[in-house]
């Protein structure tokens, strides 16, 4: 106590009247548009000041020590991850620690991702703690709460902020929550005539719709051609959903024999929906799923610019497949 009092006594000698011209002088980064400063949990204020002089701020950390007790603030620092940017004065420096003011950065999660692209986005992301990947599929979703549940579509695409060092299940964990609510809502927003018996089901249609969109003007009408192949009972024989089957032995040509190997998500020898989603669906792919257009159409092939062309009878479609597809007129 005696040291430190002899400390803050120095201080406001060497400062006398400059004390408050000090504290709004911005800090010498030695050159660095910004610097890196972690302050790990149940470090001291000495300890933070420094951590502030090692990430490589060019002052005394007695200094920043004796301004951190002067302020009486220096039992308000919150450990976590900071930037210290050029112009950062000692003044400006404590606000920020005293606020918690991290460093956030981001994660965005694409819509029509499956979630082994989650996986790979959130290993190669050197921000988060990775205590998701870790995990089998079973284990994580366990740890989000929802056991027994697969983590395909189930959370929600999105850009999603946090501090470095956040852990991944928390980052998940708000995606799932984004994903409950905008289903929930979607759900509330169901048609009367819906062949969709629940939610759940409204979230597997509506990967479906967003892997099988090129247009967005499209997705609520290629939504309506499933209803109505769900509502007559027809197979949906929806290419993406046996390209999900396939898993990492799909090498990008989908084949003939692809088509009659049966497995639980080929919808060209399964009727009515797959056993769980194939990808996140984005908002409008899940409105489409329970709004969807009222049509004739039991049919649509894809047109090679983006859109779909829509058919009524599958004479229709064949000349639709023949002139798009095949080239002919």
């Amino acid at each position: 106590m005696r040291r430190l009092l002899v400390l803050l006594l120095l201080i406001a000698g060497a400062l006398g009247g400059g004390a408050a011209w000090w504290l709004q002088q911005p800090l010498d980064l030695g050159g660095a548009a910004a610097l890196e400063l972690e302050i790990e949990p149940g470090t001291t204020p000495r300890g933070v000041a420094r951590a502030v002089v090692v990430a490589g701020v060019r002052t005394d950390a007695r200094l920043l020590y004796g301004w951190f007790r002067v302020s009486g603030q220096d039992r308000r620092i919150k450990a976590g991850n900071y930037e210290i940017p050029a112009g950062t004065t000692p003044q400006g420096l404590l606000q920020k620690l005293a606020r918690g003011e991290e460093t956030l950065r981001a994660l965005t999660l694409v819509e029509g991702w499956n979630f082994r692209q989650v996986r790979a986005a959130l290993a190669r992301d050197e921000g988060l703690r990775h205590d998701a990947t870790v995990l089998d599929d079973a284990q994580l979703m366990d740890k989000l709460g929802r056991p027994g549940v697969a983590p395909e579509g189930r959370f929600f695409p999105d850009t999603y902020t946090y501090a470095k060092g956040s852990s991944e299940l928390a980052l998940l964990r708000r995606a799932l929550h984004a994903m409950d609510r905008r289903l929930e809502a979607a759900w509330a927003q169901r048609a009367s005539d819906t062949p969709l018996k629940s939610a759940d089901e409204a979230l597997i249609l509506a990967s479906i719709v967003e892997k099988e969109t090129g247009l967005a003007s499209d997705r609520a009408h290629i939504a309506g051609v499933f209803t109505n192949r769900l509502r007559v009972g027809m197979l949906l024989q929806t290419d993406p959903t046996v390209i999900y089957g396939l898993g990492e032995k799909f090498d990008g040509n989908l084949r003939k024999r692809d088509l009659q190997t049966d497995h639980p998500w080929n919808t060209y020898t399964r009727p009515g929906l797959p056993p769980t989603p194939i990808a996140m669906p984005g908002k409008a792919a899940l409105l489409a799923a329970v709004q969807p257009q009222q049509t004739r159409a039991l049919y649509f092939v894809a047109k090679g610019d983006g859109s779909s062309h829509f058919s009524a009878t599958l004479d229709e479609h064949n000349r639709a497949v023949n002139r798009y597809q095949r080239g002919q007129k």
